[in-house]
């Protein structure tokens, strides 16, 4: 995990001006102590929680817009605080955090409820790239005064338009082109396999292969890069990441 702070964005609030809450919970005090300070980076309020009986209590008094929520407590499991959030409040978001990283168990934190799972390690960068993401996607905070952008470098998408600008310049994009364009930006800085591009844009069943990416990169690569500095790079053995030029 990376500690510093996270690529700046478009400040997310209520409608109404007050800043998007969010519960850590955590039994590591260094990995909550360095997230919580990424999160209010953001200009959110934060609060911490580092066993189930806590997460309870303080979901219940703070009300949070979102938790991130590790599965193994030293009380519990997160999937039984899980279930007693959703109980109390079925809006909430929550992001799962853990070191379990088979299939086996990102299929039960999603089928327990959970709205998306980061596994440890991690950057920041992409913890709140994902937070941003689900608290947009669950209709309750917007940037004030902006639609749904999201920037990188002087690249910047209009997620509600679906309209695609860099240096300005529109950009001429197909809807898969769009969601593999979308998928990077929202995790700026970090390098994504392309395995893991499959499932979260062709989705877990999808029946073709890793070649797929690498042709629809390809075809970003002249439409976003084409006469200027790239922005999109390949990491060999790993992977690809979209970065600011320069």
């Amino acid at each position: 995990m990376r500690s510093t702070p996270p690529a700046s964005a478009p400040p997310l609030a209520h409608p109404d001006g007050t800043p998007v809450r969010v519960l850590v919970v955590d039994d590591e005090p260094d990995l909550a102590e360095v997230l919580s300070g990424a999160l209010a980076y953001e200009g959110w309020q934060v609060r911490t929680a580092g066993d189930a009986a806590t997460a309870v209590a303080e979901a219940a008094a703070f009300r949070p817009d979102a938790v991130v929520l590790d599965v193994v407590l030293p009380d519990g499991d997160g999937l039984a605080v899980l279930r007693r959030l959703r109980a109390a409040r079925p809006d909430v978001s929550v992001l799962f955090l853990t070191a379990r990283d088979t299939v086996e168990d990102r299929i039960a934190g999603i089928t327990a409820g959970g709205d998306d799972y980061v596994t440890k390690p991690f950057s920041l960068e992409e913890v709140i790239a994902r937070l941003r993401g689900l608290l947009r996607r669950a209709g309750m905070t917007r940037a004030r005064d902006e639609t749904a952008f999201l920037v990188v470098g002087d690249l910047v998408m209009d997620e509600d338009a679906r309209e695609v600008t860099r240096g300005g310049e529109p950009v001429e994009l197909s809807p898969t082109e769009f969601e593999l364009l979308r998928y990077l930006m929202r995790n700026p800085r970090v390098v994504l396999s392309k395995t893991r591009i499959l499932d979260q844009v062709w989705s877990y069943d999808f029946g073709g292969q890793a070649h797929v990416v690498e042709l629809y990169i390809s075809y970003l690569r002249r439409k976003i890069d084409a006469g200027r500095e790239p922005m999109i790079h390949t990491v060999r053995g790993a992977g690809y990441v979209i970065r600011a030029a320069g």
